[in-house]
Parts: C-alpha cells; structure tokens; sequence
C-alpha cells in the first residue's frame, strides 16, 4: 500500500512538473526548447511486469521498452516503443511510439506516435495520432483529439479537435475545432464550431451562437451574433464576411 502511494505521489510530481514546463515557455520561442539531456538507458527489454516502477521486472527506471510494459499501478520507461499500460499513471522519458493507456494519466517527454488514452495526456513536444481524455496538452497536434472537458495545444493544430466544454490553439489551428462550449485559436485556417468562437486572425469560417474574429484576412462567419472588429461594419448578425 506505502509502495502504491509513494508512486501515485511520484506521478502527480511528474503532471505537475509537466504543466509548470509548459507554463514556462516563451510562445516566441523558434525551436523546441533543448531541456535535459535524454536519460541514460541500461538496455532494452521486449517485456516489463510489475506493481509500480521501480518495483518491476527488470527493475528501476531506465529501461528502453520495445514490446509490452504493463505495471499495476505506474510504468515508467525511457523510450517507449509498444504498449504501455497502468490503473495510475504512464510515463515514457523520452519518445513513446504505440499505446498509451492509463486510468489516471498519460505523460510522453518528447513526441507521442500513436495513441494516449487516460484522464489526462500530456505530451512535451509532438503529437502525431489520436488522443482520448478528459483534458489534454501538447506542443503541437497532428491527428484527432477527444476531449471531454477540453485540450490546450501550446503551438499549432493540424487535424481536428472534438471538446465538450472547449479547446486553445495557441498558435495556428489548420482543420476542425468542434467544441459544444468554446474555441479559440490565434489563426483559424479552417472551421471553428461552438457556442463561442473566437480568433485573432480568421482564415476560415467560423458557426457558432456568439462568433469573434479581430481581423479577417478571408473567411466568414454564420451566427446570432458576429464580430469582425476591423471590418467597415463590424457586426452583422446572422452571415458575416470579410469586405
């Protein structure tokens, strides 16, 4: 029981130092920060069991996985190149390529090919698959999201994101942003869907009850309310367009 809180903690400090990462990033940043140096690894295994890493077979953390990793309550590996499976939570140091699937939490350091399914999944850098959560962050997004409550992507979107209560492109967002709540995205190239869209730059169009775009370089907007602040008439209910 000790073994299986000490680890649950150990995953919650890894969340939080997850999400402190990407608070701490500049969004002028040109390329991915440089961050520590990938972990040393003891060797390869096509095969990890155990209650909660350390406590596995083989033992200790730095292992590349190529196969299987299935822990009972916490799996930590380096690179993760399989399936990974807990109840609690996932981690791969480095890149994982496969399945991840947890109850409580996801978490890849570096890219994500493949699918994350957990509460939350969190990916440092690229994400180039499907997602399953009930919250979900990334750098950048390649593929479908599925969010229950909502997702933030740090960078740019490339795909389409399905959120209940809504979903942050911080950057450029290039396909469909379908949310039953709200979207934002600084540049929409694409479709924004939901009850409250909004977008610094509109490219596309955007169908909501309430639709917001600061500029419109070419788009349109179908709602009760439309807004682009820098057009000559700047709200026209129903169908909007840039002229």
């Amino acid at each position: 029981m000790k073994t299986m809180l000490k680890n649950g903690f150990m995953a919650c400090a890894v969340a939080a130092l997850a999400i402190q990462g990407f608070a701490g990033e500049s969004e002028t940043e040109a390329e991915w920060p440089a961050g520590a140096p990938d972990p040393k690894s003891y060797g390869y295994t096509a095969l990890m069991l155990g209650l909660a890493t350390p406590f596995s077979l083989p033992w200790d953390f730095n292992w590349d996985v190529f196969g299987m990793a299935v822990n009972v309550g916490y799996t930590d590996a380096n690179l993760m190149y399989g399936l990974e499976l807990a109840a609690g939570a996932n981690t791969a140091r480095n890149t994982m390529m496969g399945l991840q699937a947890s109850a409580i939490f996801n978490y890849a350091n570096r890219n994500a090919y493949g699918a994350q399914v957990a509460l939350v999944n969190v990916c440092n850098r690229e994400t180039l698959g499907l997602a399953f959560d009930a919250f979900g962050m990334n750098r950048q997004f390649y593929g479908l999201s599925a969010d229950i409550l909502g997702s933030m992507t740090d960078r740019s979107f490339y795909g389409m994101s399905v959120a209940v209560l809504g979903s942050t492109v911080r950057e450029d967002m290039w396909g469909w942003q379908l949310a039953a709540g709200a979207t934002f995205a600084r540049r929409t190239h694409g479709l924004q869907t939901a009850i409250f869209t909004m977008t610094s730059d509109l490219r596309g169009a955007q169908v909501g009850l309430v639709n917001w775009a600061s500029t419109c370089s070419a788009g349109f907007q179908v709602g009760l309310v439309n807004i682009i602040a820098d057009n000559q008439i700047p709200f026209i209910p129903i169908v909007n367009a840039y002229f």
